[in-house]
């Protein structure tokens, strides 16, 4: 009896934390199955203010972030927001992140990230954004689980995820937590 109840609590372990905040080991994105690959903080400014804990989820959880970009499977990144984002706090994120990103590509990809930004209208502690990579189509957003739409573009997702898993992440400790290393 003492066996069933371990392996049934064993089978019952569906989630992981970071800094109090819980995600699913796995989720179903279009018909596939995800697994969480890693969590991280993102601090921001010199204060360490916590604003999001971000999730990665893959098909096949790997700590290579080239092979994540490169890969022609589907991803998301879950952000979920500890602290609350200005429209215009958001936009401003997005665009140094694709500078980032992307240096090269920026006039290719102005006017889908002039999309999104006009997806953005703040978030609140508690709310979650979601970034799905769909092969062959691009980036599906979602706010708390109800699609706001798709950007097109293979080469919008991998400046997109490539904004925390590229060479210059908005922290080097939220990329780490991310490809499977501690959340901090």
């Amino acid at each position: 009896l003492l066996l069933c109840l371990c392996m049934a609590s064993a089978g019952t372990a569906v989630a992981r934390e970071c800094d109090g905040v819980a995600f699913p080991e796995s989720i179903q994105a279009r018909g596939e199955t995800l697994t969480l690959n890693g969590l991280g903080l993102r601090k921001a400014t010199f204060l360490k203010i916590k604003v999001y804990v971000g999730a990665l989820y893959l098909q096949h959880p790997t700590a290579d972030a080239q092979a994540i970009l490169t890969s022609r499977e589907p991803a998301e990144i879950d952000l979920a927001f500890v602290f609350r984002a200005t429209a215009g706090q958001l936009r401003s994120a997005w665009q140094e992140g694709f500078e980032k990103s992307a240096p090269g590509r920026m006039a290719q990809l102005q006017s889908r990230i002039a999309q999104l930004d006009g997806w953005m209208n703040g978030v609140r502690s508690g709310q979650k954004m979601s970034f799905l990579r769909i092969p062959g189509v691009g980036i599906q957003y979602s706010l708390d689980g109800a699609v706001q739409g798709t950007i097109a573009g293979d080469d919008f997702a991998t400046a997109f995820l490539a904004i925390w898993l590229g060479p210059s992440p908005p922290s080097p400790e939220l990329r780490a937590g991310l490809l499977g290393g501690p959340c901090a």
